[in-house]
Parts: structure tokens; C-alpha cells; sequence
């Protein structure tokens, strides 16, 4: 398979982070790995290594130039394939991860991945819902993470109960993440957010993207998140 270390060196310096030999290798493990797995459970649409890099990597990455996550508790709500957490772990190996998904065949995929990276991570199996009524999940984390999920009106509800006060919730966004963030600006009062930071950036195929950072100032009522179904129906 196509080589993409040096491809991704090089886009990860444009934006200030420096990756060495050892975690670009660790990226290429985890492109071909993914890759290989996808033959057989739906994970990426994107499989050509160049816009891997370029689509999925930088697109994880490129917030670093924002913030600092080391020696942070964090989780990676609805993770999917990894994304954002793998790629922001391998960078910064002082944070610390809790990979969330609703689909445990996709929890073992990523358990086996992080194995052989070498990578800590707690996975857990859960609704995003759900875990965020968990007492051992809920206003623990630093930061929490989700990428490409769902509305951040939606997102807001799954998320924001996961972040203690004073932390952050980082929404990966496309082109009409300012539209989105005016159309959550009612359940971003409801549960406590505020934002606190917004940036519009071009990947290197000229795609727009916008990341949110959102910060928790006060806790969420206890009623939310509601069912996924009353989520995902009755938008706040």
C-alpha cells in the first residue's frame, strides 16, 4: 500500500505539529488496518491513502494548532472508525482516550487497532445517550469529541452532559457549520454550553470545514439527554 508518512509530515507542519518517524508509521499502521478491515464492516468511504490523509488525518489534527491536550481526560463520542480520537492520540500520547460507540463490532475493530499501535484507550459500548447518564461517564471529561455524527443541535444533547464544568465539547463540522451553530444556540443554553471558539479552515483538496469549541459553564439539567429518539425528533 501506498507510503503516506511523508505526505502526512508535511501537511501536519503547515499547521504546527510536528510528527515524528515513529508516529507517522504508527499512521500508516493504523490507514492499512482500517483499510483491511473495511472489506469486511463498513468503516471509511475513503479509501485512497492520498485523501486518507488529507480527508481524515488532517482533518483530526488540524484543531492542535487550537489546543493543548495533554495531561487531559477525554472522550471520543460516537467514534466510529477512530476519528477524531486515534489520529489526536497518536499525536499527543500525554492525553487520555475513552473511545464510545453504539456498535460493538466497531469497538472490537478499534480495540485490536490500539493493540497493535500500542495505544491506551478504554473502549466502551454504549448509546451516546445512554453513557451520558452514566454517574461514571457523566461531567468527567475535559474534553469530549465528535466528528460528523449529527446536527450540533443533536450533538449538543449527546455531549455536553459528558463535559465537566469548566471543559470543553469539540464539534468537527463541514461547510455549514455556521448555520449549525446559530440553529444550537437554544440547546447550547439549555444544557450549559457556551461557545468559546470557532474555526474555519480549508483541508488540502480545498474542502471547508469548521471546528467548534464549546465550553461547558454550567452543569446540564438532569432530565437530558433524553431518549435518542426524542434526540433526534425533537431537536432542542
Amino acid at each position: 500500500m501506498e507510503n503516506i508518512e511523508k505526505l502526512l509530515q508535511q501537511e501536519a507542519a503547515k499547521f504546527g505539529v510536528e510528527l515524528s518517524a515513529e508516529q507517522t508509521a504508527q499512521f500508516q499502521t493504523y490507514m492499512e488496518e482500517l483499510l483491511d478491515w473495511n472489506t469486511k464492516i463498513n468503516l471509511t468511504a475513503i479509501t485512497e491513502p492520498r485523501e486518507f490523509v488529507e480527508k481524515h488525518f488532517v482533518d483530526c489534527l488540524r484543531p492542535l494548532e487550537w489546543m493543548n491536550l495533554a495531561g487531559t481526560n477525554c472522550i471520543d463520542v460516537g467514534t466510529g472508525a477512530g476519528f477524531p480520537g486515534i489520529p489526536l492520540k497518536l499525536a499527543v500520547a500525554q492525553m487520555h482516550l475513552t473511545l464510545l460507540d453504539s456498535l460493538q463490532k466497531r469497538l472490537k475493530v478499534l480495540d485490536t487497532v490500539c493493540a497493535d499501535l500500542h495505544l491506551e484507550a478504554k473502549i466502551v459500548h454504549a448509546r451516546a445517550e445512554e453513557g451520558g447518564r452514566n454517574p461514571e461517564l457523566r461531567e468527567k471529561f475535559d474534553y469530549v469529541f465528535a466528528r460528523a455524527v449529527a446536527p450540533l443541535s443533536v450533538l449538543c444533547e449527546y455531549c455536553l452532559p459528558y463535559v465537566r464544568q469548566g471543559g470543553y465539547f469539540c464539534a468537527w463540522k463541514g461547510p455549514a457549520g455556521e448555520k449549525e451553530r446559530q440553529e444550537a444556540q437554544r440547546a447550547m443554553q439549555i444544557l450549559g454550553g457556551k461557545i468559546s471558539q470557532e474555526e474555519n479552515y480549508l483541508l488540502p483538496d480545498g474542502s471547508h470545514r469548521t471546528f467548534l469549541k464549546i465550553c461547558h459553564v454550567h452543569s446540564s439539567p438532569a432530565k437530558y439527554p433524553r431518549t435518542g429518539v426524542k434526540i433526534r425528533k425533537f431537536p432542542l
